[in-house]
């Protein structure tokens, strides 16, 4: 990346631009996004990415892209909760979290080698679930919940008790909680 005099920025002056750029929104970023506003390739958005989480930055990689994880002003509630659903069902299991104000953090699986696997999800609403979806269509790539027969678990978070449950009763009567 270069000043309007011509001169590179540093590593570590890129960095912090990341960084503010990531606690700027609370959208998630794309590498390809950050590569473009840095004038840099995306191999090396993913390097920074790498150091500056190695320096204890909160950051994520979601299938949306890259997030800043911020303190919330206010407390969050969180549960687990363990479904079963054909991948088929996967867009109509996060609507049905997400239409209850409810936002899914990650996905976990209990692989036979490779032992518990979890990955972020970071999925708070319909467009989230529609961007999911979209994903999971184009690149063809399969579910975590398809190396375990549908078997997956998901923590979810609100600011109440009351939308988690709804949630959970959402789920429960489409027949995906275990």
């Amino acid at each position: 990346m270069k000043t309007t005099r011509g001169k590179r920025i540093s590593g570590d002056e890129r960095r912090k631009s990341i960084l503010n750029l990531l606690a700027q929104t609370p959208d998630p970023l794309k590498g390809n996004e950050l590569a473009e506003k840095m004038k840099v390739s995306r191999q090396v958005i993913v390097q920074d990415i790498s150091l500056l989480k190695a320096e204890g930055q909160p950051i994520i990689a979601t299938s949306q892209g890259y997030l800043l994880l911020q303190k919330s002003k206010q407390e969050q509630i969180t549960k687990i909760v363990a479904c079963k659903h054909s991948i088929s069902e996967t867009e109509d299991e996060l609507n049905r979290i997400v239409d209850c104000g409810v936002t899914v953090l990650n996905v976990t699986v209990e692989h036979p080698l490779y032992g518990e696997i979890t990955r972020s999800l970071m999925v708070r609403n319909r467009s989230d679930v529609q961007h999911f979806v979209e994903n999971l269509q184009k690149t063809g790539a399969s579910l975590l919940s398809s190396l375990t027969d549908g078997v997956h678990v998901h923590e979810l978070e609100a600011s109440d008790l009351e939308k988690i449950n709804h949630a959970i009763h959402a789920l429960k009567k489409a027949g995906y909680l275990l």
